[in-house]
């Protein structure tokens, strides 16, 4: 559990987030990897979005102590914001891997089909996922390589 930064009252990191609201947070989380400073211009382009939309965004996630945000200067992830984004990253990773290494689902599908499906798995699904997922590299570092074996299947 994360901090609300103004409070010692303790919150779940993704703290009732919609799925649009956990789409902007990795968006943010993405382009702070890219660039230092970001502007709304640049959420929009990456989320194909009109700027209106963005700042209707970020006003919420601002309100729920997510970013930091002043019209017409950049935009930061808090500390909670920074939880949050990681933890929507990590599920995104988990299941495109799923998709593309288990499943054999070429890529582009499999970042379309993460998206969507990010949104509606908890935590205790993706964790489950990837420990699959290890055992299956696992399994293949010790000679039995199931995801292979399941390509040829299907």
């Amino acid at each position: 559990m994360a901090r609300r930064e103004d409070s010692n009252q303790p919150v779940a990191a993704g703290g009732n987030l919609s799925a649009s609201l956990e789409d902007y947070l990795e968006a943010i989380y993405n382009l702070t990897a890219e660039t230092e400073e970001i502007r709304s211009k640049e959420i929009a382009a990456k989320l194909r979005v009109a700027r209106p939309s963005v700042t209707g965004a970020l006003r919420a996630l601002k309100e729920k102590g997510f970013v930091h945000y002043q019209p017409y200067r950049s935009i930061s992830l808090t500390s909670r914001g920074r939880t949050a984004a990681k933890q929507v990253v990590r599920k995104h990773d988990v299941l495109s891997s799923f998709f593309t290494d288990v499943l054999g689902i070429e890529a582009e599908l499999a970042q379309q089909v993460a998206c969507r499906a990010e949104h509606s798995l908890g935590s205790e699904v993706i964790d489950r996922l990837l420990s699959f997922i290890e055992f299956v590299n696992r399994s293949a570092s010790d000679g039995y390589d199931i995801a292979r074996r399941f390509k040829r299947f299907h």
